[in-house]
């Protein structure tokens, strides 16, 4: 697991400003969404695509980072100006797009309105269009994720961080998996703890967490390109219930192992995603 706050760039586009990260590799690109609370310079989860030579591509998502909330005002437009991104950094064809999290409801929304220029979606634990998350999550998340809040809470995360980062860990994780958290800290190796504690330093919800809890059109059922949905019954963040995707996707698969790196290298060699 790698978590590094990586350089970024801002593409002046139609509708406005879209803050993104481009790695250029010798493979075809990859379009990653990322979920809540993270934005284009945060890079976790990506090097399994890394790892396999492909390029690439991560947009900050509205309200997140230097992409503000007015350059998209729906799921719908946002999908298209990534199209537009796309074409404004010369990449004509997707081999997949992935969204993780929160990011799921993105990378669905891009399948299912250019199929032309993405060839695969790719589901890691993310949410789908039911409703997620559950009352008491958005009550608190409308109290500490507020425009006035967000940079207070996040202060007092990197604050643990800095002090007692095993205590940090203790209250971030329990409440992301099922399992006890003692099993999830002890399961963890000490690289794994160091890009956990590097990540929790830099999430900032800015005013993307907020407009991720509003409802959106699904239009899960247009998506016609091959699936992989990556999910984990021990998911304390998202149920496995909100993860539903239409069974008239042709090509579906569906894994519930732990998304961890050797198992979703062996899923991704299995899944063509240049042909």
């Amino acid at each position: 697991m790698v978590a590094v706050n990586r350089p970024t760039a801002l593409a002046e586009l139609t509708a406005g400003p879209v803050e993104y990260r481009l790695e250029r590799r010798d493979g075809p690109a990859v379009v990653v969404f990322h979920g809540g609370h993270m934005r284009a310079g945060l890079a976790i989860g990506e090097d399994v695509f890394a790892d396999l030579g492909y390029s690439v591509l991560v947009p900050s998502r509205p309200g997140y980072g230097r992409t503000p909330l007015r350059t998209a005002t729906s799921m719908s437009s946002f999908a298209d100006l990534t199209h537009e991104l796309c074409r404004h950094l010369g990449i004509d064809q997707v081999a997949a797009v992935v969204g993780i999290s929160a990011g799921g409801r993105s990378a669905v929304t891009m399948a299912a309105r250019h199929p032309e220029l993405v060839r695969r979606l790719i589901l890691e634990s993310a949410v789908s269009f039911l409703p997620w998350p559950d009352r008491r999550t958005r009550i608190g998340a409308g109290v500490i994720f507020t425009a006035a809040t967000e940079r207070m809470t996040w202060g007092l995360v990197r604050t643990l961080m800095r002090a007692t980062p095993s205590t940090g860990l203790r209250l971030l994780l329990r409440d992301l998996s099922t399992r006890p958290v003692s099993q999830v800290l002890a399961a963890l190796h000490t690289a794994d703890r160091t890009a956990l504690i590097a990540l929790f330093s830099h999430m900032r919800s800015g005013r993307g967490f907020l407009n991720d809890l509003l409802d959106t059109p699904d239009l899960s059922s247009h998506v016609t390109q091959p699936a992989l949905v990556i999910a984990s019954r021990n998911d304390g963040a998202v149920p496995l219930c909100s993860r539903r995707i239409p069974a008239r996707q042709p090509h579906r698969r569906r894994t519930r192992r732990e998304p961890g790196l050797e198992p979703f290298h062996l899923v991704l060699r299995r899944l063509p995603l240049d042909h």
